[in-house]
């Protein structure tokens, strides 16, 4: 199985790549890393992963392009988070995001690719201000623009968070659970030709997501120590504070995760990035997660 994902240290690939779950054991797995979600999608059409984890919106706007894929699994809900400098007063401090934009009239905001999921809600919430959204192909580069002054803010995973205040005298500016409640910052996404031939496979995968998911989730120590094999360069601590920025991680793909996946369509219409409509039969495949996880989400 052809797996693709992301530097995100909070998804359970780093865990299952490094601790290989006993469900998975007949399965051989391949993973590949990519920089962002819409360069996975173009995996997919290429044919090169049977399965990824990513945002949401980048596969939507796979499906309306003809990509036969569909979400079968959640992973984790609020993942982005607004970053700015000392010089910048947050949310806690202006008590609500619109006066929190308002300070960043005629700058610069980066953020990763065009259409992920980070670059979609930061140009919705900026639409009508005097704000310029730069795009890197990689989110480790926002830092580092940050510090040079290309930009006065950035917008992406608790990862660069983490990042970014340590490298750069910057602070949480918008936490993740103001940006977009519930957004789905990552889920399990997969071929439906697989779904369709391999339904056993997607339930094993599913099993031992749910395992990961829970083990971030509950024996966070054990979960960085895991990560840590993988992401050598950064520290344990820095897992482990990555972890706590937005701690909202399940398998489950429940009412509200599809509600706001949903909400998140005439926004990409209104940017242009889709042109048509989808329901959530087009998007999400729920039957393997419901039998693998029956009892309310733990998000």
């Amino acid at each position: 199985m052809r797996i693709g994902y992301l530097s995100t240290l909070y998804h359970t690939s780093f865990i299952l790549k490094n601790r290989p779950s006993d469900y998975l054991e007949n399965y051989p797995l391949h993973w590949t890393l990519y920089a962002t979600g819409p360069a996975m999608m173009e995996a997919f059409r290429r044919g090169e992963i049977d399965m990824g984890y990513m945002g949401l919106p980048p596969v939507m706007m796979g499906i309306e392009n003809g990509l036969e894929i569909k979400c079968v699994g959640g992973g984790h809900v609020e993942g982005t988070v607004m970053i700015g400098s000392l010089s910048y007063q947050t949310y806690d401090e202006l008590g609500d995001v619109s006066s929190v934009l308002g300070q960043f009239e005629g700058e610069s905001i980066g953020t990763p690719t065009r259409g992920s999921i980070h670059d979609i809600i930061i140009r919705q919430l900026t639409e009508g201000l005097d704000v310029e959204i730069k795009n890197y192909n990689w989110a480790d580069f926002i830092p580092e623009a940050m510090e040079d002054g290309e930009i006065a803010a950035g917008v992406g995973t608790p990862s660069l968070a983490t990042a970014a205040t340590q490298q750069t005298h910057s602070q949480i500016i918008i936490p993740p659970y103001k940006l977009w409640p519930y957004n789905p910052s990552y889920g399990i996404v997969v071929k439906e030709e697989l779904i369709e031939e391999n339904p056993h496979y997607i339930l094993d995968f599913l099993k031992a997501h749910e395992d990961a998911c829970n083990l971030i989730r509950i024996r966070t120590d054990t979960a960085a120590e895991i990560v840590l094999q993988e992401m050598g360069a950064v520290s344990k601590e820095f897992i482990l504070n990555t972890f706590q920025i937005s701690p909202r991680y399940c398998a489950s793909l429940p009412e509200e995760y599809i509600k706001s996946t949903l909400k998140f369509i005439p926004v990409l219409k209104d940017l242009e990035y889709m042109h048509g409509s989808l329901n959530r039969k087009e998007i999400f495949e729920t039957k393997y997660i419901e039998q693998v996880h029956p009892q309310p989400a733990h998000y």
